[in-house]
């Protein structure tokens, strides 16, 4: 089982800074509405809580390319 870190501060109401063991974000918005994330790695994500089960999610990716995982291996 991998070890993880997630790390989530309260900035100010509405305001939150989340820290990961590879990236920080920060978002904004309430339980009762859309929030939106943005993320270091250039990863953009509007959500919100809809009544019962359901949620909707839109992810963008902006910004600098993603990091191939294996680039280190040299293959």
């Amino acid at each position: 089982m991998p070890l993880t870190f997630r790390k989530s501060f309260r900035i100010l109401p509405g305001v939150r800074l989340n820290i990961n063991r590879r990236s920080w974000s920060f978002t904004t918005g309430g339980r009762h509405g859309p929030r939106r994330t943005h993320s270091s790695t250039g990863r953009r994500t509007t959500s919100m809580d809809l009544p019962g089960p359901f949620g909707w999610r839109k992810t963008t990716q902006s910004g600098r390319p993603r990091r191939n995982r294996r680039s280190w291996l040299g293959r």
